[in-house]
């Protein structure tokens, strides 16, 4: 009995996200994470954020949170919401709500199945798992900095390799800060975007103003890894 009851806990984390995950999508929650709702309800909210300022600000965090652990989509929503009630500020309330809700993720696969995959990893496959959690650091903060991968899948693979917490949460953390503030400033930027009757360009991370300083950001975070390997095969 206490070995079923060890075993089930294992996954209770992981069962609450797919069973908060399904009702979202059954009761079609997703279709409200949208740029057409923000513009249709922006009077109430904006109003309702100048009343009860806290209250917005945590019931936003809560939000995010859960939309991130759920890997809900429409986290890109969410950071210009948050950009256009809140301001610069936003981008403090995103990273904090997007680390702790990818931490959610991330332990729950790692409870889950991260143990019973590493023992099953043989060959090259345990040296390639051996090598990425040598530099773990640099190689999250590098897939936090360009946003190539789904922020969810990052999420899963970095459980999947047994990346240590602690260095999970410092990279999600520090990496998503430049991407977080360039879509909080797209949001901030609303007001006028809905006064002209325009939609935001969601691509303009994409654009070489802003992803070349981000592959910079990329290159200087890869270095000590570059050297590391220099220095063993010299």
């Amino acid at each position: 009995m206490k070995g079923i009851l060890s075993f089930l806990s294992r996954f209770v984390l992981l069962i609450i996200i797919v069973v908060g995950f399904s009702l979202a999508y059954y009761f079609e929650l997703f279709q409200y994470l949208s740029f057409a709702t923000l513009k249709q309800y922006r009077g109430t909210l904006t109003g309702f954020a100048e009343e009860h300022q806290l209250l917005t600000i945590a019931s936003f965090m809560l939000i995010y949170i859960a939309a991130v652990a759920l890997s809900v989509p429409g986290a890109v929503f969410l950071t210009l919401a948050g950009g256009f009630l809140f301001g610069p500020i936003a981008t403090v309330y995103v990273v904090i709500s997007a680390t702790i809700g990818a931490t959610i993720l991330f332990l729950a696969v790692r409870s889950a199945i991260g143990d019973y995959l590493a023992n099953k990893a043989k060959g090259w496959v345990a040296k390639m798992e051996e090598g990425f959690r040598k530099n773990a650091f640099n190689y999250l903060l590098v897939l936090r900095l360009v946003p190539l991968f789904p922020f969810w899948a990052i999420n899963v693979v970095a459980a999947l390799l047994a990346i240590p917490l602690r260095v999970f949460f410092i990279a999600t953390l520090i990496g998503i800060i430049p991407g977080s503030f360039v879509y909080v400033m797209v949001g901030n930027s609303l007001n006028a975007v809905f006064q002209s009757d325009q939609t935001p360009d969601l691509r303009i991370i994409f654009t070489p103003a802003i992803l070349l300083p981000l592959l910079a950001l990329a290159v200087l975070a890869l270095l000590p890894v570059i050297y590391k390997a220099l220095k063993k095969s010299a």
